[in-house]
This record gives C-alpha cells, sequence and structure tokens, in this order.
C-alpha cells in the first residue's frame, strides 16, 4: 500500500520535488518533468523518455550521461500532456532535434505525438517512438498493437547511447526500432498495487495464484495460473519468451536479460528467480550479456516481477554495455565525444492562434453557459469519482475519475478566467480546453481538450448561435475526438456516447426541434449508449489485452461524458436557459 504522501492529487508533483533535491548533478525539474544538470553538447539529440509516475526508475531515473536527456513526467499511471511534453522537450533540445520515447498506451501515442507536432512547427525536428515489447498483450501477429511494459528499458538504453555516440536524429529511431523488434516481455503479478490515497488495491490475486501478463499500471494479468516453485515461474517466463523469438534472430546467441521486479517482490527473491532463468536460458543456448536483477520499471507497489529478453547484434551489444551515470542506473564512465558543433535550424513562426476577441452581446450569454456548464460538469465529476475510478479498475488503471477532476477543475479556472476578460465563447472554450489537457493528461484530458476547442471554434464571437451552429459545434467535437484518438462506435469508448449524442442532437436541431428538446434527446441517446457499453469488448486502449474482463461493466470515458452532458441539461431545469 502507499503510504507516504501529502496530498494524493499531488503526490507526482511532491515526488518531482524530492527526486531534482536528491540527485542535483544528475537532473534539475523543469515544468512537466526533469533533464540533465548541465546542458548537452551543440547538436545532440535529445533523447526523453516518458509515462506517467508510480513506474521509478522508469523514467527519470535513468536521465544522465549516457542514457536519457529529460524525462517528461505524468501523474500516477497517466500519460504527460501535451503541454508538458513540449515544456520538457524545449528545455532539453541542443540543436539536433528531439526523439520521445514511451510506451505503446493511446493517451501517450496522442499526447507525445501532438508535442512532436506542434515542435516541428516551430522548426524543432521532433520523432516518437512506442515500445512494444509485451508478448501477452496481443498475438505474435499483431506486434503492434502490443503494450510496452519493462522491455523499454533495453529500447531507452541503446537508443540513448547512440545519440550519445553523435547518431543523428533518424539514426537513433532506428536504433531503436531495431532493438524493440527484438525485445520481448512477459511478466506475472502476485498481487496489486495501490493508488496514493486509496485505501484498497487496484486487483488481487487469489492466495496461492498468479496474474499472468500483467500491465504496469495496475492493469491485472490477462489471465491467472497456480502459483507455484520459482523453478515453475521461470519455466514458464522463459518458454513463454523462446515461443515468441523474433524471425530474424535464428543465428543470434547473446541476449539482453531484464529481470524486473514491479515493486514488492524482494531483491533476495528475484535472485532465486535468476538462478533458475540463468540455468534455462544456456540450456536454451542464450548468452546473457550484462543481465540487470532489480526493479527498474515498477508499478508503484506491485507484487510481481517480468522478465525481458532482447535478442543483441554486434551494434546493440555495443549499445546496450556502452557508459552511463544516472540516478538509478550506472555502468562506466561516460566520455562525450568531440562532435562539430551543429546550428539549431531557424525556428519557424509560431502557429497563429486563433484570435482571443472579446465578445460582445448575446455572445458574453453564451460564454457565461459554457462557465456554467463546467460547473456542473466539475459537480457530477467530484461527485462520482470514486465510481468513475472503480468502473476503470475493472479493466484499467483506476484513475479515470480522478483524471477527469483535475482536468474540470483547470478548465473552469481557465474558463472563468476569460470569461471574467470578456473573451469571445471561442476563446473562453479553448482557454478551458487546453488547460483540461495539459492538467489531467493521459487519453482523456486529450480527447476531452480537442473536443471544447471545436465545440468553441463553431460558435460565433459577436452573438448567440442559430441551430445551424450547434449542430455543426456537435459534429465538430465527434470529428476532432474520432480524428484524434482513432476511436469508432463499438470500440468502447467515450465515443460510443459522443457519437450518437451528436448524431441526434445535430439532426433535431435541423429538423427544428427547440435547443433544450433536441438536447434533452440528445442526452438520453448518450446515457442509453453509455449503459450499453457494458455488453462491449473493448478494441483500443489499456482496457484491450483485458477485454473479457470489461465485458458486463460500462465504459467509464462514456460513463463520465453522459453524466456531464445529464448535467448540463439540467442547467435548463434550474436556470430556464438552452444547455449551451
Amino acid at each position: 500500500m502507499t503510504r507516504l504522501f501529502n496530498d494524493p492529487a499531488r503526490f507526482t508533483d511532491d515526488m518531482i520535488t524530492g527526486f531534482a533535491a536528491a540527485h542535483l548533478e544528475h537532473v534539475r525539474a523543469v515544468p512537466g518533468g526533469v533533464v540533465r544538470a548541465r546542458p548537452t553538447r551543440t547538436g545532440k539529440v535529445a533523447v526523453l523518455t516518458g509515462g506517467g509516475s508510480g513506474h521509478y526508475p522508469a523514467f527519470c531515473g535513468v536521465v544522465g550521461p549516457g542514457f536519457a536527456d529529460g524525462s517528461v513526467i505524468g501523474d500516477v499511471f497517466t500519460s504527460p500532456s501535451a503541454a508538458r511534453a513540449r515544456s520538457v522537450a524545449e528545455a532539453a533540445e541542443a540543436g539536433g532535434g528531439v526523439l520521445f520515447l514511451f510506451g505503446n498506451y493511446a493517451g501517450d501515442v496522442m499526447n507525445f505525438g501532438l508535442a512532436a507536432r506542434q515542435l516541428a512547427d516551430d522548426g524543432i525536428p521532433a520523432r516518437c517512438f512506442a515500445v512494444t515489447d509485451d508478448i501477452a498483450s496481443a498475438p505474435a501477429g499483431q506486434t503492434t498493437r502490443r503494450r510496452g511494459i519493462a522491455g523499454g528499458f533495453v529500447v531507452f538504453k541503446t537508443a540513448s547511447a547512440a545519440a550519445e555516440e553523435g547518431a543523428g536524429l533518424d539514426e537513433v529511431v532506428r536504433v531503436a526500432e531495431h532493438t524493440n523488434a527484438r525485445t520481448r516481455t512477459l511478466g506475472v503479478a502476485f498481487d496489486g498495487c495501490t493508488l496514493p490515497g486509496s485505501d484498497a488495491p487496484l486487483f488481487t490475486v487469489p492466495e496461492g495464484r498468479l496474474g499472468l501478463g500483467l500491465g504496469i499500471h495496475g492493469e491485472p494479468g490477462v489471465s491467472e495460473d497456480t502459483l507455484g516453485t520459482a523453478e515453475d515461474l521461470a519455466r514458464a517466463l522463459v518458454t513463454g519468451l523462446l515461443a515468441d523469438r523474433p524471425a530474424d534472430t535464428d543465428g543470434e546467441r547473446r541476449v539482453a536479460v531484464v529481470l524486473n521486479g514491479l515493486g514488492a517482490t524482494k531483491y533476495e527473491e528475484l535472485y532465486v528467480l535468476w538462478g533458475a532463468v540463468a540455468r534455462l536460458l544456456d540450456e536454451a543456448g542464450l548468452t546473457p550479456v550484462r543481465p540487470e536483477v532489480g526493479e527498474l520499471v515498477t508499478s508503484l507497489d506491485m507484487a510481481g516481477c517480468s522478465l525481458t529478453l532482447s535478442w543483441l547484434d554486434d551494434e546493440l551489444e555495443r549499445l546496450w554495455l556502452a557508459p552511463a551515470d544516472t540516478p538509478a542506473f550506472r555502468r562506466g564512465t561516460p566520455q562525450e565525444p568531440p562532435v562539430a558543433a551543429a546550428t539549431r535550424p531557424a525556428a519557424a513562426p509560431r502557429r497563429p492562434e486563433r484570435s482571443a476577441a472579446t465578445a460582445s452581446g448575446a455572445a458574453v450569454e453564451v460564454a457565461e453557459l459554457a462557465v456554467h456548464a463546467l460547473r456542473a460538469a466539475r459537480d457530477v465529476l467530484h461527485r462520482d469519482a470514486e465510481a468513475l475510478g472503480r468502473l476503470d479498475a475493472v479493466a484499467g488503471d483506476g484513475d479515470h475519475g480522478r483524471g477527469m477532476c483535475k482536468g474540470v477543475d483547470a478548465a473552469l479556472v481557465a474558463a472563468e478566467k476569460a470569461h471574467t476578460d470578456r473573451l469571445a465563447p471561442a476563446a473562453v472554450l479553448a482557454a478551458a480546453g487546453d488547460a483540461w489537457a495539459a492538467e489531467a493528461g493521459g487519453t482523456s484530458g486529450a480527447l476531452w481538450g480537442v473536443a471544447l476547442r471545436a465545440v468553441g471554434a463553431a460558435l460565433p464571437a459577436d452573438r448567440a448561435p442559430g441551430s445551424a451552429e450547434l449542430a455543426s459545434a456537435a459534429t465538430a467535437a465527434l470529428t476532432a475526438v474520432t480524428s484524434l484518438g482513432g476511436a469508432e462506435v463499438g470500440d468502447k469508448t467515450l465515443v460510443d456516447a459522443l457519437a450518437p449524442f451528436a448524431t441526434a442532437f445535430a439532426t433535431r436541431l435541423r429538423t427544428g426541434d427547440p435547443v433544450a428538446e433536441a438536447y434533452a434527446s440528445a442526452v438520453a441517446e448518450a446515457r442509453t449508449a453509455a449503459e450499453d457499453t457494458a455488453a462491449l469488448r473493448p478494441r483500443l486502449g489499456r482496457a484491450r489485452p483485458l477485454a473479457d474482463r470489461s465485458v458486463g461493466t460500462p465504459d467509464p470515458g462514456a460513463t463520465s461524458l453522459a453524466a456531464v452532458l445529464t448535467a448540463v441539461a439540467n442547467l435548463h431545469t434550474t436556470t430556464g436557459s438552452d444547455p449551451v
């Protein structure tokens, strides 16, 4: 159980403060995470690890010479926002471009991708790479759908070493791709982890059993098996990984190996397990090269472990063995090679923001209604936060309610300020959306951010919107969400509630229904659709590997959206105003 914290909502911020204070020789804190304490040479590619906190020493513990240039840190088990990623990148970038490295999770892919596009628009070359090493999360023929877990440590190490040697951005990306293609991981859990401030673990494992194929965000295993001896577990892990051996490694005998503890498995236990693993690898004709046994990618206080094999060629072995000096990982003494100074490309003009025009007339009232709507959303999300977390914990990491509360709180503050400044509805909702995305992080944060921006962009600045504009606003929100997240109806996401709402609302408005009646009818469609997600199997996101476990439970994203839409509809009942 996670016992030491102040305000659970500030757990990550407090952790970063303490981490930076403890490792002044390696890191300095910047908005969104940490970067190396001393600037790197001009022209070096900045390799940035990133993801939610709760995994130490991943990801911030490997910042330093020979390894990462910085780390983007989100809330516990929550993808950092694009704003955080961009902030850390700007602090770490030295003229050679930026590579974001992270696990293959929807929120990380979404937010780091947004940050990379924004950096590129400003003249800073930026790339992303998502690690896909978890063999339990998708079959061999669908490796691009696999999660990234402890194997990311090997990918981060080799890519970082290549950058330290002076490789350019394209070459560093190639190394990451090459390592990832040769890396496989399988993990088990003996018991779940507990989020700061929670009084129960996200899942439990029955006595004498283990969860096979766990995630690192508090997700349970994809199946259960009997907990036997260390020898039994070693054989299951090694056998499982060798059965998924990459096709082009038949002649390779050298492997980088990581036997990783997840937070509550003692080092002594890991060494008992390693004794059996090492013998089995030898029997299989494999030679471990500088194996790592210990806690490298944890999951708070989860009891469990994972085994990673990465088949090495000459290049990858050199990079795996290269020196590094970080708070949590040291190997030799890194020496920066002399590299010709590079000139950072001239920054392109910043993308023009939509004019934050002042509102006039009826548009002021529309902006005020937007603020009222966000207050209603805040109230219902705080009321339902615990229940939403329980829904999310069935097949995810249990943080949905907490993240939605952080997002809506930030959005409301930003919207109130924008409205006080008499900005137009578009600017009010854009400020709210940006604040929601930046503070909440994760998939939901990014999606709510673009949805609010899209709604605002469809509203006029000098008058109340007409029916056609309101219909367009609903459609624009749906388009923005599906374009960014890639989800479709039936994937068991918030799109399952948003799509019927947007379609019904726009259709009724275009046939002449009054706004309040059209909205109420559309909300009813959304509520029904959210409830109906209980019968669906997730096809995207963290819940996908645990699809069967999710059946019978409604999707938390669809549920929270329906609750917010309902709360906004109730404004008409209490104030007599249209709910837009």
